[in-house]
């Protein structure tokens, strides 16, 4: 665990540009030729009606209203129209139904957050809540989202909460466990000789932690939170699945799926997969801060 949090705390390696690159591009032409055969039930009546060849079958191939599976510049027209040329307050937008899954998204986050480091700390220093409560802990996330996520969103929306908040219990629900085992392993990496050192100067529980064990554990919240940002929004996105939802990434992707707008359901998981590293690069940016202010190396 140590290992990995280690791992990812530390950044990236510089000058891997080209590597990168070469993969990205070998993914892309992997693609491109695994779509021929994918679309080959809609493409070959049309491709036999122009009268065969390579040129006909690649250009039919590739250029399907309805695909199977759509070819990457597909999916950045798809992006350009549904992003760019479309007002970002029109339901037609991307940007608004991303809006609508972020802002669950952000309260699921902050509230899992907040409840990772309060259960972190109470199992820390209390040795009871340790072995009755973290393997409840642990059980909880065996549960699959998708069989409890219909269960809570009815309760909770018999209780007239807004949407948003009955969303984001499915985000807090996902993102509390990385943190709050981050934040266990963190309160409790000080060096044995650092806490007797608090005890030898008189410290409490309480100064002992604010002083010694939270910012020992600050590398280990933050390498907890790029993986609970990531998975809280896909807690908001599963979360608008069984609600019938009208606006969210989730609603964009049950709107293609019931209408077969392959393209439409490629775009809204693109937006997403952008927007969920984009919180991890918010998240790697804010520790960074944290590091400089905190003494660290930068």
């Amino acid at each position: 665990m140590a290992e990995a949090v280690a791992a990812i705390s530390l950044p990236a390696p510089k000058g891997h540009a080209m590597p990168v690159a070469v993969v990205v591009a070998v993914i892309v032409v992997i693609w491109y030729g695994a779509a021929i055969p994918m679309n080959a039930v809609l493409a070959d009546p049309r491709i036999a009606a122009a009268g065969g060849g390579f040129y006909n079958t690649l250009a039919i191939s590739w250029s399907l209203d309805r695909p199977v599976i759509p070819v990457p510049h597909q999916i950045a027209v798809e992006l350009w129209n549904s992003v760019f040329l479309v007002a970002p307050w029109k339901v037609k937008s991307l940007l608004y139904h991303l809006w609508v899954t972020l802002s669950s998204t952000l309260i699921g986050f902050g509230l899992g957050t907040l409840l990772g480091i309060a259960l972190a700390i109470g199992i820390v220093h209390v040795r009871s809540l340790e072995k009755s409560l973290m393997p409840w802990i642990i059980a909880s996330q065996t549960i699959p989202i998708l069989a409890i996520a219909p269960m809570i969103i009815v309760v909770l929306g018999k209780t007239g909460l807004p949407d948003v908040l009955t969303k984001a219990v499915i985000s807090t629900y996902l993102c509390f466990f990385p943190v709050t085992i981050g934040m266990v392993k963190g309160l409790r990496s000080p060096d044995r000789l650092a806490l007797d050192l608090m005890r030898t100067y008189s410290a409490n529980a309480a100064q002992a932690l604010w002083k010694l064990r939270f910012p020992a554990a600050v590398p280990f919240l933050f390498a907890s939170l790029k993986v609970a940002v990531a998975i809280a929004l896909t807690g908001a996105i599963v979360a608008e699945l069984p609600t019938g939802a009208v606006a969210g990434i989730g609603a964009r992707l049950l709107q293609g799926s019931y209408y077969g707008q392959t393209l439409q359901i490629w775009a809204a998981l693109f937006v997403a997969a952008f927007a969920a590293a984009a919180l991890v690069w918010a998240v790697g940016v804010t520790e960074r801060l944290n590091q400089r202010r905190m003494g660290g190396r930068p």
